[in-house]
C-alpha cells in the first residue's frame, strides 16, 4: 500500500507526510553536482516512515492543548518518528518569527501576536500527558519584545518544575539580542541544559542567520557556562550549505572554547523553494569523521549524522552526557 493509499482518509496528515518524502526515490544525484531539485537525495537521507505507535495520539495532546512545535512549523524530517515516540519539541511564543532566516521555514512577522498568558500552563500540561522525562522548549525570535520574551520562558520552566518536578528541562533559545539581562532570567531557572545554535560557519553566518552573528552566539553560549546554572551548555551546526571540511572544524573549535558540552551536527534539507538551497551532500563517513574530530579537541559529547537535529533524540544525549561526568 502506497503512503496516499494509507492515509486517503487523513487527508491533513497526507499532505505533512508528502512534504517531507522525496517525490522520487530512485534519483540520486552525486554530491559534486551542487544544489538538488526535489525528490533527489542519495540514499543515505532516504528513510522508512515510522507507523503506528504514538503517532496520532501525540498529535491529538498537542492539538487538544492548542500547541505549537517546531516539528510542525520547521517542517523536521523526524517530526513523525519523534511523534511516534510521543514526545515533541514544544515551540513557545507563538510561530511567527521575527527574524527571516535563509534556513528556516517559520513563518516571518514583524508585529507577531503577544504571548498568550496561559501558554505555560499548556506546555506543562502536555508534559504531564505525554509523560516526558526530557522536556525541550524552543521559541521564535522575538525582537519586537524589550526582554525578547526570556521572561515566558522562565514562566514555562517554572510552570513545568510545578507539574512535572522530576523532568530534566533543556532550552533552545534565539540570542535575546545579545541582551545578557535577559538571557540570565532564563538561565536564572537553572534548566538543566542551555542550547542556542550556531547554525552554520563563520562565512556563510551572513546568508544564513537574518540578524543573528556569528561572535554574539559565541558570546551567549560562553556566558551561560561561565553563570554556573546549567549542566550542560550545547549548541548545532548544518552542514551541505557549501561550508568547507576546516571551517567546520573550526566552527566546533570556537564552540569548545565557548564552552560547549555537546554539539550536534545535521545535514541541512531545503524546507521549500524559496529557502536556500543544499550546495553538497555530506555523506555519513564526513559526519563520523566530524565526530571523531569533536571527541578529538575534548567536546564530552558529539551527536553526528545525516537527520540529526538540535533537539532530535535529547533525552539520549542528555543521557549521555551525564554518563561521561559520572
Amino acid at each position: 500500500m502506497s503512503i496516499e493509499e494509507l492515509f486517503d482518509n487523513r487527508p491533513q496528515v497526507k499532505r505533512k507526510l508528502l512534504n517531507v518524502l522525496p517525490s522520487n526515490p530512485e534519483k540520486e544525484m552525486p554530491s559534486e553536482e551542487g544544489a538538488v531539485g526535489i525528490g533527489r537525495f542519495p540514499s543515505w537521507l532516504h528513510r522508512k516512515l515510522p507507523l503506528g505507535g504514538n503517532l496520532f495520539s501525540t498529535t491529538a495532546i498537542l492539538k487538544k492543548n492548542d500547541l505549537n512545535t517546531v516539528c510542525e512549523e520547521a517542517k523536521c524530517p523526524n517530526r513523525f518518528e519523534c511523534y511516534s515516540n510521543k514526545t515533541a519539541t514544544f515551540l513557545a511564543l507563538g510561530k511567527e518569527c521575527t527574524r527571516s532566516c535563509g534556513f528556516c521555514d517559520i513563518d516571518f512577522s514583524k508585529k507577531p501576536k503577544a504571548p498568550e498568558e496561559d501558554e505555560p500552563a499548556r506546555i506543562a500540561n502536555s508534559v504531564k500527558e505525554l509523560d516526558l522525562k526530557h522536556v525541550v522548549i524552543t521559541m521564535v525570535a522575538r525582537d519586537d519584545l524589550p526582554d525578547g520574551g526570556a521572561e515566558h520562558i522562565a514562566k514555562i520552566i517554572r510552570e513545568i518544575r510545578k507539574e512535572c518536578p522530576s523532568s530534566t528541562i533543556e532550552v533552545l533559545t534565539s540570542d535575546f539580542a545579545e541582551n545578557l539581562t535577559a538571557l540570565d532570567i532564563v538561565l536564572h531557572e537553572a534548566p538543566e541544559i542551555f542550547n542556542h545554535n550556531i547554525e552554520t560557519v563563520r562565512s556563510l553566518t551572513p546568508r544564513v542567520r537574518h540578524k543573528a552573528m556569528y561572535d554574539r552566539t559565541l558570546s551567549v553560549l560562553a556566558h551561560a557556562k561561565k553563570s554556573g546554572k546549567v549542566s550542560f551548555v550545547k549548541s548545532g551546526i548544518m552542514v551541505g550549505l557549501g561550508e568547507s571540511e576546516l571551517e567546520v572544524q573550526e566552527t566546533m573549535q570556537d564552540l569548545k572554547n565557548a564552552g560547549c558540552d555537546i554539539i550536534t551536527i545535521g545535514h541541512y534539507l531545503q524546507a521549500n523553494r524559496l529557502k536556500l538551497s543544499v550546495k553538497s551532500f555530506v555523506t555519513p563517513e564526513q559526519f563520523a569523521a566530524y565526530e571523531k574530530f569533536g571527541y578529538s579537541i575534548g567536546v564530552k559529547h558529539v551527536y553526528s549524522g545525516p537527520f540529526v537535529r538540535s533537539s532530535y533524540n535529547a533525552h539520549l544525549i542528555k543521557d549521555l552526557a551525564l554518563q561521561k561526568t559520572l
